[in-house]
């Protein structure tokens, strides 16, 4: 089953795909912009693109598990997305995931100027591949 991850972020979004197998993420880079049913809409079309069966995005759940401004952001971009796609829509926790990415990036070399363009596709790397594990896991 292909999935698409999303990172959402209000400046750029971080995006991957899983292989056909649903077993690894793997990142497709970012969208630019600061206009979320801009976003939405390429989002959607992404989905198409690829033949994802289902969008993953993370949900931002506050560290003590509650829901802030950030979840309704996304719960709104959520919705925006179904009225381009009938692609169904999962949320995954991502608590740390950002924090992850910037450690991975860190530990791999790449110096913090040149972590902007790939941090928030990581981001959705990570998600995705959460989300298929934890899938994986209840089987």
């Amino acid at each position: 089953m292909k999935l698409l991850g999303v990172d959402y972020g209000e400046a750029r979004t971080g995006l991957a795909y899983s292989d056909a197998l649903g077993l690894y993420a793997v990142g497709m880079g970012n969208i630019k912009s600061y206009n979320m049913e801009k976003t939405a809409l390429e989002i959607s079309l992404k989905a198409k693109e690829i033949g994802a069966q289902t969008i993953v995005i993370g949900k931002p759940v506050n560290m003590n598990g509650t829901f802030g401004e950030k979840v309704e952001k996304v719960e709104k971009l959520a919705e925006m997305i179904r009225s381009h796609t009938d692609i169904p829509i999962a949320f995954f926790d991502e608590r740390m995931t950002t924090v992850r990415a910037h450690q991975i990036l860190q530990e791999s070399g790449v110096r913090a100027k040149k972590r902007k363009p790939i941090i928030d596709s990581l981001a959705a790397e990570l998600i995705l591949q959460g989300y298929m594990d934890m899938q994986r896991n209840k089987s």
